[in-house]
């Protein structure tokens, strides 16, 4: 079972490392997203740099992905195939072996997990997410409290402590810790409201 827990992972991480965002501005739209904006490869940054209909078609993407990783990661192993191909998915993304190891910061990736473990905690982290905008116009804002709220919404809906509470813990710290830049704008008070805009032309 050993190898089918390590095929769980490296198959998560992999699939995690297919960078959506940098295939899709480098390839499609000639400009890799990496150079322009935030600098970041997530649907966010390629949204506010190329518009909206490549933000939606990262995003779709890395929801694809990972549900890729999961199933076969249950496949292979079960729930703990699920946990480990999850987990390996979202460090792929943030650090894509593909891409220079320049990744995202795990959004997209992490509700998609939210979305595998529970229907319900999913519909937690939307509510949360959108409320956070609702208020602050500020992406980065809505990912860091969903992120900290990650895992004691998980933990509500299922008090029995296991490997997905560690996942939950471990997706928190990671997305918190992807996203400290932005945090010390939020605490200055310079961080960007979210607008959809086209800052390169594509060729």
């Amino acid at each position: 079972m050993t190898v089918f827990y390590f095929l769980s992972a490296l198959i998560g991480y992999l699939l995690g490392s297919v960078s959506i965002s940098v295939i899709l501005s480098t390839y499609v739209l000639h400009a890799d997203v990496r150079q322009h904006g935030s600098g970041n490869a997530g649907a966010t940054n390629i949204a506010r740099v190329f518009g909206a209909r490549a933000g939606v078609l990262t995003l779709l993407g890395d929801m694809l992905k990972t549900v890729a990783a999961g199933v076969i990661g249950q496949l292979l192993a079960g729930r703990m195939g699920l946990v480990l191909a999850c987990a390996g998915c979202v460090i792929g993304h943030s650090w894509p072996v593909f891409f220079k190891f320049r990744g995202g910061k795990g959004v997209a990736v992490s509700a998609c997990i939210g979305l595998l473990l529970d229907w319900r905690f999913f519909l937690i982290l939307f509510a949360v997410f959108f409320l956070v905008f609702f208020l602050t116009k500020r992406v980065s804002a809505c990912s860091v409290v969903s992120a900290l709220v990650y895992p004691w919404a998980y933990w509500l809906l299922h008090p029995a402590f296991g490997a997905e509470h560690i996942l939950c813990f471990f997706i928190c710290v990671l997305v918190v810790f992807l996203h400290r830049s932005n945090i010390r704008r939020l605490l200055r008070g310079e961080e960007a409201k979210f607008r959809f805009k086209s800052e390169k032309k594509t060729q």
